[in-house]
C-alpha cells in the first residue's frame, strides 16, 4: 500500500463532559491534525492522490471550527457527542473519507490538542 498525508493546524475551543456529568471549563487549543490516506496502487499520475486536493478536503471539514467552539458544530452540537481529541480525530476522518477518490481510503487521523497529548482514529 502507498500512503500520503497532510498536516493542518487550527485553533478552536471546546469543553468536554466529565465523569460526574459536569462540563469542564471552556478552553482553547491549537489542534494539530495529521491525516493519512492510502491506496493499493498508484493512479495514472503515479500518486495516491493530489496533496492539494487532500488539503482542501481537510480544510472543508475544519473550516467551521476555526476560531470557534467545537461544541457548537457538527456531531458535537447539542451535546450529542463530547469533542474529545478522540472524537475530533473520528469526526475529521469520517468526514474526509466520504469525499476521497474511489480507490483511496483513510488510513488514520492523528489529532494533538496540546504538546504530548494526542489521539488517533483508524477506521
Amino acid at each position: 500500500m502507498f500512503e500520503v498525508g497532510i498536516t493542518k493546524v487550527f485553533s478552536a475551543a471546546h469543553t468536554i463532559h466529565l465523569p460526574d456529568g459536569s462540563l469542564e471549563p471552556i478552553h482553547g487549543h491549537d489542534w494539530r491534525v495529521v491525516l493519512t490516506v492510502g491506496a493499493k496502487k498508484l493512479n495514472g499520475l503515479e500518486w495516491v492522490m493530489d496533496f492539494h486536493e487532500l488539503e482542501r478536503l481537510v480544510d472543508d471539514v475544519i473550516a467551521p471550527a476555526r476560531n470557534g467552539n467545537l461544541n457548537e458544530i457538527g456531531p458535537f452540537a447539542g451535546g450529542r457527542l463530547s469533542p474529545t481529541a478522540e472524537r475530533v480525530a473520528w469526526w475529521i476522518g469520517t468526514e474526509v473519507a466520504k469525499n476521497l477518490p474511489a480507490d483511496v481510503s483513510l488510513v488514520h487521523v492523528n489529532v494533538t490538542e496540546a504538546p504530548g497529548c494526542q489521539a488517533t482514529y483508524r477506521p
